[in-house]
This record gives structure tokens, sequence and C-alpha cells, in this order.
């Protein structure tokens, strides 16, 4: 039986994820979202139906991609997994740690799969570090360096991204994909100490911000993040250190400076700042095909848990936390 998928949002991810979908053998039968022309422009290009009705869009798929703002995240959840439907849902899991729970639990209860779409785990320099650390290749790992800066994201309608209640912000929205990738290479975290611009500078145009991870082993991740940059740069680059060697991406540079002036108008920016890959396939491509199989193949285990989306989540609202309290904020137990 080819699997049929339904997917909800049919703005920048909503098209991303399509694009993928389109690469693997199933088959999206819809797209659903609230503001028209988007979701019947998506629909044609994909040779799907665009559905005025969510309840109707669950009921015909068998999985549910869910590529809305954050804080709509947990009632689709919820509706999809009463259904009986798994569910695809794009990071971050919720805006609040209840609401996480509550979405695990549901898809616990229901007996439905929740796929939590972390994509940097499915960068090919991402992922080949990690599996260098698994081998022992650099010995233990002490000191984790990541960065991720981009710019501010530029909606033309509703931009939510800038609505702090609706998004969390850019150490929500952006930094959590560094948050999750820390965890997964150095293991989890025990306190979360940050500072950023936004807290401080209320009517800053942007947000930059430090985090510092102590993970549970003595290791200490450095994580910077930002929506700084004049679009449509966006910059990323890693270093895992260990007791017998160093990873690092990018290697080698030989840039001796770098010089880049803030610009009044956008360009042919996206609305929203996405890495990319030089590689022939999108690492968004490569993440849905492994969710086809975990979904096929019972076999085949997930590289993302719904447990890392929570700890994810977990670090990233420590983190906002310690910036607007100043102060070291403790996981209870490890996350």
């Amino acid at each position: 039986m080819t699997l049929r998928i339904g997917i909800v949002g049919a703005g920048f991810m909503g098209s991303t994820h399509a694009a993928g979908w389109m690469q693997t053998p199933a088959k999206i039968i819809g797209i659903h979202a609230l503001h028209p022309p988007k979701p019947r422009q998506l629909a044609d290009t994909v040779r799907a139906e665009a559905y005025d009705s969510l309840d109707k869009l669950i009921a015909d798929c068998d999985v549910l991609d869910i590529c809305t703002p954050t804080h709509t995240h947990h009632d689709l959840v919820l509706k999809a997994a009463a259904a009986g439907k798994h569910i695809i849902c794009e990071k971050p899991l919720a805006r609040h740690v209840d609401q996480a729970q509550a979405m695990l639990k549901a898809c616990q209860t229901a007996r439905v799969k929740l796929l939590v779409a972390h994509v940097v785990r499915f960068f090919p320099e991402y992922a080949l570090a990690k599996t260098a650390v698994d081998r022992g290749d650099i010995g233990k790992v002490a000191v984790v360096r990541l960065t991720r800066c981009s710019y501010q994201p530029k909606l033309a309608h509703d931009n939510w991204y800038l609505d702090f209640e609706k998004s969390g912000g850019m150490m929500l929205d952006l930094m959590i994909h560094d948050f999750d990738y820390a965890r997964w290479v150095a293991g989890d975290v025990e306190s979360v100490f940050a500072k950023n611009v936004a807290f401080q500078k209320k009517d800053a145009p942007g947000d930059y911000a430090l985090v510092m991870l102590r993970h549970k082993n003595g290791a200490i991740s450095n994580i910077e993040g930002g929506w700084a940059y004049p679009p449509p740069m966006f910059r990323t680059g890693f270093e895992i250190a260990g007791d017998a060697g160093l990873i690092e991406h990018p290697a080698d540079s030989s840039v001796p400076l770098g010089v880049y002036l803030r610009q009044t108008g956008s360009g042919d920016a996206a609305e929203v700042g996405l890495p990319m890959s030089p590689l022939s396939e999108s690492p968004y491509t490569t993440q849905l095909r492994h969710f086809y199989e975990v979904l096929t193949n019972n076999a085949v285990p997930a590289r993302v848990l719904p447990e890392d989306g929570l700890a994810s989540l977990q670090i990233a609202l420590a983190a906002i936390e310690s910036a607007q309290t100043g102060k070291r904020v403790a996981l209870a137990g490890g996350i």
C-alpha cells in the first residue's frame, strides 16, 4: 500500500517537505493551510488536492506532516494522534514543555509514531562527525563549538517568528538545531548558561546569543546563534574536540577577511534562512526518505526519537530562562 501523506502548512517549510516527499515512494494526497492561495499553488505543484478541511485531510491520510508555526504543533499532534495517524512534526516540537509531554503521551497511547524533524542530524557533515565520534576517532569528547547565524525571518503575512509567545524567538526556533546536535554528540545536558541581545535591548533589529551547555559527562558545548546577518546570508560551522583529536567544519578555511554590511532591502532572499548542502540530494529529502523507511519498516530505528525533540525543547527553554535571569539553569536529572 502506498503511504499517503497529508501536509499541514504551505509556506516555506511545507514546500520544502513537499519537494522531499516527491523523491520517495509515498504519495502526497493533500495540502491544508489557512492562507490562500498558497495551499492551492503548492497542491498544484505536487499534483495533490488542496483541502479546506483539516479533519478531512487527517481522515484521508496515513501520515500527517506538520509544517506550521511552533505554537500550533500541540493541537495538531493531539488531533492526528486521536485519529490514529502517524505524525511528522517540524522542530521545535512544541512551544512549552508540558505541551510536548502531552504530545508524547498522546502518541504513545494511540500507538502512532511521532517523528521530529531535527534535520541537522541528516546533513552529511554533521552525520559524518557523529559517526567519527561514535567510532572513537577523537577519543572522549571534551569541547563542542557550534555556530548557526542567519538573517531574521521576513514573512510578508503574520510574521509569527517575531512574536516571542508564538515562536520562542531565535534561541528556540534557530539554536534548537545545535542544542539537539550537541546533546546527540556529547550526551545529556545538566546545566545551561546563556546571554543574548534581544532580552537586554528590546529594540534590537535582530538577536544574537551565546549559550554554554555543561553535559553530564563533563563535556562543554559553546553554541553561537543569531538572527543578525543581512539576507541572504546563512553561516554554520562546528568543532568537536576530544582527548585524541579534533573534528572541524568548515575545515581548512583560508579566507582572510569577510565584510558583510547590513542591507535595507531583502533582495532575493527567501522568507526564512535555510542552510544548504552541496550534495545532489537535499538533507531535507534524506530526512524524509529515512522517515519513510521508519514508517514502513518496523525494523528501522528512528534517528530522532520523540524524547530527543522533548529534550532539545527543554534545553532551549532553559537557555531562554538563563538569558532572562542571568543565572545558570540546572536541568533536573540531566536532559
